[in-house]
């Protein structure tokens, strides 16, 4: 197990493996981490080429967990997602057969290619932690977190992922293009892929969880749940957004804060780190009014500017 200050090392050791991986991204992969200490799922969404399944891949080998990797396309079944009984002739029997769903990490590449119906096969494993496969629940390994990537909605081929479903990722973060001395690292250095099978696992499951558990025993002070509530309320208010954000998004804000104040090395959650992970957490949830001439995260960090800070 890790004690506190080995926790911090470990969690430094992390982000400077993954730092070498996506190079000139230090804050999204604070993000990252961040999510997956949270127990939340992560949706990275940008266009092709700019590293989202390759980080995917570092995130799950960097933790130490089980992963399996499925490539949605349109033609993906939700069967090949959760598994099927196939029968056996020689145990006269039908046997299951899982599916990737039943990994600690489950990374779902390009999930906006896949049907509506495939997407929701994954509802109740990111909510429940079980998939129920013809009338017979099963539990998923513990952990279990999805990692998906995501294209621009404009790009063909794509359906856009349904409202109830962007409710189940924690967080939604894009990478965006490199600057041009980390372009210029990438360029130089080795082959991405060479550099993910080379990874150590820094945690194990076990330390993960005991991280898991320190995040959620961070203190958050009446003043930082009542900006918390400022802000959802803020939300709700018809200004900013057709709908305001539901009492889980605002659990998922306050889990995500805890984690943001631990990787900063405190015990307690300030204001500003409610408002450092709002974009992340908030936005996917929220859409814009019609009238206001921005999207959602434009329109999260300006309601930002206009609620005060405790």
């Amino acid at each position: 197990m890790v004690s506190g200050m080995n926790a911090h090392l470990k969690i430094h050791q992390l982000s400077e493996q993954l730092n070498t991986v996506i190079v000139g991204k230090s804050s999204q992969i604070s993000d990252c981490v961040g999510c997956l200490l949270a127990g939340g799922h992560l949706l990275i969404e940008d266009v092709p080429g700019v590293g989202k399944t390759t980080l995917a891949h570092a995130l799950a080998r960097s933790f130490g967990l089980q992963f399996s990797r499925v490539q949605f396309t349109a033609d993906l079944m939700p069967s090949d997602l959760v598994g099927v009984s196939i029968y056996e002739r020689g145990r006269e029997a039908f046997v299951f057969h899982p599916g990737p769903v039943f990994a600690q990490v489950l990374l779902a590449d390009e999930i906006n290619r896949a049907s509506p119906k495939t997407q929701s096969a994954l509802l109740e494993a990111m909510e429940e932690k079980q998939v129920t496969v013809e009338g017979s629940t099963r539990a998923l390994p513990n952990p279990f977190f999805v990692i998906a990537t995501q294209n621009p909605h404009d790009q063909l081929g794509t359906y856009a992922l349904p409202e109830s479903q962007l409710d189940r990722f924690h967080m939604r973060l894009s990478l965006g293009y490199p600057d041009r001395v980390a372009e210029r690292e990438l360029l130089r250095g080795a082959e991405r892929r060479e550099l993910i099978e080379q990874l150590p696992a820094v945690l194990s499951a076990p330390e993960l969880a005991q991280l898991q558990r320190s995040v959620s025993q961070i203190h958050s002070a009446e003043a930082v749940l009542e900006y918390l509530q400022d802000l959802v309320a803020a939300t709700r208010s018809g200004r900013w957004f057709v709908q305001g954000l539901s009492p889980r998004a605002a659990l998922a804000v306050l889990r995500a804060a805890k984690a943001q104040a631990f990787l900063c090395g405190r015990d307690y959650v300030a204001p500003d780190d409610i408002a450092a992970i709002l974009p992340q957490t908030a936005a996917h949830r929220l859409t814009a009014r019609s009238d206001a001439g921005r999207g959602a995260l434009e329109q999260v960090r300006a309601m930002l500017d206009a609620v005060p800070l405790p």
